[in-house]
């Protein structure tokens, strides 16, 4: 047996480093498992230290104490320049967790790049490694030094583009104009940020393309940046109508259809401008604000598709360019017309709706009751606004919907060709107590008030007929709002 293993202090040492590693061990372990599920960020530090620092100092002191190896021996002096690389790692890992992993929002810490602190951290580790040689193995610094500047030149040389890529996304990153999630647009490429290394940048488009754009190229580019300094962005659309439509009603039309359109924001409220008098209409250009670019695509199909059916309401017209060659014959033609359309909406309403659908009647009877299209999500009764009209549907579905005693909005009752509405708010003179909302593109039959009175008179037996009904659905609304409705609702007519 080795005389040396027999000594005391060979056995105390093997002992301790048994028991000692062993034991920090499981302390470190049981550290690590509690910071890792509080989310605390020194836990990767301490897991370098039990799976790197820790083994690496145990095995040189092995070395040393119970073998009783030289320290000049080659195997003693590579452990010892391996632990402290690992040993440096490790302080800088501290560091990074001190200084800016727990830095606080808006402080110059959180604002350091991480970029730039893994090349720091690089360059720390490459002359902490040049003084342990210099120390350890007493390396000529000077000549390591001179080398290493030749080899840097030629490297240099070498990758001029990709270090120039480097430098450039070192000062992009300082500078900020820009982070990930923000809708960019760069040398004719629009997309979102979801990756920033250290050469590129990645853009994913709306189109779900990725493009990788070097610092180098976005340094030279004019950037746009969508979500900054403001979460807004201002959309401009042009829209032409006829010279026949006067441009205040234009510019109503398309306001409140912008109002009305989900994704449009109210504040900053849209503006719409009579921008210029073209070969065949009247262009009119709407700017509103949006806060998702990415829903912009949606947002501008909502407003186009509306824009159509607001233009046929308000009987707004959309040239195209096209000549046309009109032929007028008089009233007779336009009467025909209007003969054949009422002829065909009018074998939709119930019998019960005094309309003399007679052929030779229905120019009389059209003065006063509108057509009218909904697109599908549109509005066309809201509740707390005054009517003056009665609607029947004449294609289509609705939804009657009511404000319930917190405040919520629930479902009443849905409505399908030949039902109407708009009578609450027409025989009572007071606010809609309800809202109507299209469930799909909806055609109504719009009848003044005028008409409607002209109809009961005529008929009184159509009062009774919508007393019924406006009875039914006022205890369907009571019961569902949970909250009395205005004394002075009437539920029938003599």
């Amino acid at each position: 047996m080795n005389a040396a293993a027999t000594q005391p202090d060979t056995w105390i040492w093997a002992i301790a480093l048994v028991l000692g590693f062993a034991t920090l061990s499981v302390l470190l372990g049981e550290v690590i498992h509690r910071l890792k599920r509080r989310g605390r960020a020194m836990a990767s530090t301490l897991r370098l230290v039990r799976n790197l620092i820790l083994p690496v100092l145990v095995f040189l002191l092995f070395m040393q104490h119970l073998l009783n190896l030289s320290g000049d021996a080659r195997l003693v002096k590579t452990v010892e320049t391996l632990l402290w690389v690992v040993v440096i790692h490790g302080a800088l890992s501290l560091l990074n967790v001190l200084l800016f992993e727990q830095a606080e929002v808006g402080t110059w810490r959180s604002r350091v790049p991480k970029l730039l602190i893994d090349l720091a951290r690089l360059f720390l580790i490459l002359l902490g490694t040049a003084i342990v040689l210099a120390t350890v193995w007493n390396a000529d610094l000077a000549g390591l030094v001179t080398a290493l500047g030749v080899s840097s030149i030629v490297i240099g040389l070498a990758l001029q583009d990709t270090l120039g890529s480097v430098m450039s996304g070192i000062a992009l990153l300082f500078e900020r104009p820009f982070s990930v999630g923000d809708w960019l647009h760069v040398g004719g490429v629009v997309g979102r940020v979801i990756d920033i290394n250290w050469r590129a940048i990645r853009l994913e488009t709306l189109e779900r393309e990725m493009v990788v754009i070097p610092h180098k190229v976005i340094s030279g580019e004019t950037i746009r940046n969508f979500n900054q300094p403001f979460q807004l962005h201002a959309e401009r659309i042009r829209i032409g109508f006829s010279y026949n439509d006067p441009p205040n009603l234009a510019r109503q039309v398309l306001k409140s259809t912008a109002l009305e359109t989900q994704g449009i924001l109210a504040e900053p409220e849209p503006k719409i401008f009579t921008l210029s008098y073209d070969d065949f209409a009247v262009t009119y250009e709407v700017k509103f604000f949006i806060r998702d670019y990415g829903e912009l695509e949606d947002i501008r199909d909502r407003f186009m598709t509306r824009v159509w059916y607001a233009a046929q309401r308000n009987n707004l017209t959309i040239p195209f360019p096209i000549r046309t060659v009109y032929h007028y014959h008089g009233p007779t033609t336009e009467a025909k017309n209007t003969s054949k359309k009422f002829t065909d909406s009018l074998s939709s309403l119930p019998a019960f709706v005094p309309l003399d659908k007679a052929q030779e009647n229905l120019q009389v009877s059209s003065e006063g009751i509108n057509l009218q299209h909904f697109a599908a999500g549109e509005t066309v009764v809201r509740q707390g606004h005054t009517g003056d009209a009665l609607y029947i549907i004449v294609s289509g579905h609705a939804v009657m919907t009511t404000s319930d005693a917190a405040g919520h909005e629930v479902e009443v009752l849905p409505l399908k060709g030949g039902e109407f509405f708009g009578e609450m708010a027409l025989f009572s003179g007071e606010p809609s107590i309800v809202s109507v909302t299209a469930v799909e593109d909806l055609e109504v039959m719009m009848i003044d008030a005028t008409v409607v009175n002209q109809m009961i008179d005529r008929q009184p037996s159509f009062a009774r007929e919508i007393g019924q009904i406006l009875e039914i659905r006022r205890r369907t609304i009571q019961e569902v709002s949970q909250s009395p409705l205005p004394a002075d609702l009437p539920t029938e007519w003599n």
